[in-house]
């Protein structure tokens, strides 16, 4: 096979094709894996409205509406019923004050807004420090436990800042994100209406 001479129109031919199926296989892998990855998505926002907000009968997703919070950020509310009887919300929140950038969390609050569970979604903290948030914040009969109490009678702030919650150690940021995630879907549940 002849050696094909090195000229800009080749580079730019070479380079051109290359692209074309480098982008191809791209779309393709997108296209492959859009809905699978959407499913897995809905898969764990279900879960996550299940595990904080038990023993509702009715499909909450059918009923999702959406709130703003005084911080921008819109929150998807999702109502758990029993018959017609309001057990509680299950609220997708959020923050950006994390020590590595966004927390998203579920949390599901009573009508009165106590909190019932909570399931953190996503966040990017240091594995081993601020990752401890998926498990610190419920521990039962401790300092450090969000779980039963009510942002309206409790200061859910770090103790560290006059608030009635333990800090995960060595991740004092991550807690204030935490619990920032938490009083956003509270106060924006609270104050912009969530009785829908």
């Amino acid at each position: 096979m002849a050696k094909t001479e090195s000229t800009l129109v080749n580079m730019v031919l070479a380079l051109l094709i290359i692209t074309a199926v480098a982008g191809g296989s791209l779309g393709m892998v997108y296209k492959v894996t859009k809905e699978p990855i959407a499913a897995a998505k809905l898969a764990k926002q279900q879960k996550a409205i299940q595990q904080v907000v038990p023993g509702f009968d009715n499909n909450p997703t059918d009923e999702m509406y959406e709130l703003t919070s005084k911080e921008g950020f819109a929150l998807k509310v999702f109502p758990c019923k029993k018959g017609e009887d309001l057990l509680g919300v299950a609220i997708s929140s959020k923050t950006d004050k994390g020590f590595s950038g966004e927390i998203k969390v579920m949390v599901g609050l009573k009508p009165d807004g106590t909190i019932i569970n909570y399931s953190v979604l996503e966040h990017k903290e240091t594995p081993g420090l601020g990752s401890k948030m998926n498990d610190w914040f419920r521990v039962e009969n401790s300092s450090q436990t969000v779980l039963d109490k009510n942002p309206a009678s409790n200061n859910l702030t770090v103790s560290k800042d006059g608030g009635e919650i333990d800090a995960i150690t060595a991740a004092t940021i991550s807690s204030r994100a935490f619990l920032d995630a938490i009083m956003v879907a509270y106060n924006t549940y609270k104050t912009e209406g969530g009785q829908q």
